[in-house]
């Protein structure tokens, strides 16, 4: 089956190989290539204060010093490099994460100190495809199933070999092989920052007129190091506005794969519909992630876990993004700008999909409720969130604040 997979994928980029470099803003040599790249660094520094009911609470000051370097293109060549460095400023009085030095009864911050290579590829461009190989962000759709966790300090990469091509109108086509996951935890903390395996990631894009963007995609996971991790999923996803309105459908199918211990099959369902009226846009969404009673759950290991299921993130589960018997989550959320300020403000229902296989007393399993402020002061963005969470029959009440500063030169 492996095999198979890897085939496809030599067809892709077999088909578009032949096509003809792009040469726009090409440098003249390979030494001119390397004078004309660009280099820029970005400071994110950032205080998050954490309360949780029946543990010690804790406030993470940390900085994030990012640097990278892209160079110019000679022949569809480039190259782009990327280093990011985590520092904790103050007393670390909480747990890190995964591998981490553990703190008796404290809360948990997952930005732990170190040091990281973010990025590194070699890039080949052509007028309807990119090639990178080596190590890269991947963000697919809106991330829910393949992102970059980009809200943590040290972001989730990914070592392998990608293909995006473009030739047919109004579509995009993207594959990739990827045999490492580069987790926000570090290179340091195995099996916690790294996850080696086969995976192989397919994702197709179709922009239809006036209804909106249909994806279709088949996630293979065979991840190695965590091998409850290692699932096949495929699904289709709609997104698309008009007049004010937008809309948003899925529907995903997830099996165990490789040596997952486990034997199950679960679905994903999203539905999201929004009306803008200026300044001002109203959400409202409810989303599944089923369980196959007490055999498995419905897990997604690669998302950008933090945008979805309340930023208070009680349902990570260790990254599966999901808990025993499944979750449904009914949301709503207002937003828009007073001045230069964005402003917005987020509830959220959360219930099991299956009591019975999740053991809890309810299938109430709790609310919650969040607000951000977003604004720049001059070249500084600035930020402001807080999310409130109250237990029902999962987790314990929790409060969390961030401030948060950024700048790039």
């Amino acid at each position: 089956m492996k095999n198979q997979y890897k085939n496809l994928l030599a067809v892709a980029v077999s088909s578009s190989v032949l096509a003809t470099p792009v040469f726009a803003e090409e440098s003249k040599s390979f030494v001119d290539a390397m004078k004309d790249g660009k280099t820029t660094l970005d400071f994110r520094f950032r205080i998050e204060d954490v309360s949780e009911d029946s543990k010690d609470s804790a406030t993470a000051t940390t900085l994030r010093t990012r640097l990278n370097h892209a160079t110019g293109s000679y022949n569809g060549f480039s190259g782009f490099v990327e280093f990011d460095q985590v520092s904790e400023l103050l007393e670390v009085d909480y747990n890190t994460g995964p591998g981490g030095a553990p703190v008796p009864n404290a809360v948990v911050i997952a930005d732990p100190e170190g040091t990281d290579l973010n990025q590194a590829y070699i890039q080949y461009k052509t007028e309807s495809t990119t090639y990178k190989y080596g190590r890269q962000r991947i963000l697919l759709d809106n991330q829910r199933f393949v992102g970059g966790v980009g809200w943590r300090q040290n972001e989730q990469t990914y070592d392998g070999f990608s293909v995006t091509n473009s030739s047919i109108e109004n579509v995009k086509l993207f594959g990739a092989y990827v045999s490492n996951v580069n987790r926000i935890f570090g290179d340091d903390r195995s099996p916690a920052g790294d996850n080696a395996g086969t995976n192989f990631l397919f994702n197709a894009n179709v922009k239809l007129a006036d209804i909106g963007t249909v994806s279709g995609y088949a996630y293979l996971l065979d991840n190695e190091t965590l091998t409850k991790f290692s699932t096949n999923t495929y699904g289709l996803r709609l997104a698309g506005a008009n007049s004010g309105f937008g809309y948003s459908a899925e529907y995903a199918m997830q099996s165990d794969a490789a040596d997952n211990a486990a034997d199950y099959s679960a679905s994903f369902t999203a539905l999201e519909g929004s009306y803008s009226f200026d300044p001002v846009k109203v959400t409202l969404g409810y989303e599944v992630l089923g369980a196959d009673g007490a055999d498995g759950y419905f897990i997604t290991p690669l998302a950008t876990l933090h945008a979805f299921q309340g930023w208070s993130d009680m349902f990570l589960n260790g990254g599966a993004g999901n808990i025993p018997g499944g979750i449904e989550d009914f949301y709503g959320s207002i937003g828009g700008k007073v001045g230069p300020v964005a402003l917005s403000a987020v509830y959220h229902s959360y219930s099991s999909n299956d009591v019975v296989a999740s053991t809890l007393a309810s299938e109430d399993l709790g609310t919650e409720f969040g607000l951000v402020a977003k604004g720049k002061a001059g070249p500084v963005g600035l930020l402001f969130k807080y999310s409130d969470y109250s237990a029902d029959a999962f987790g314990n009440d929790t409060k969390k604040i961030w401030l948060m500063a950024n700048i790039t030169f």
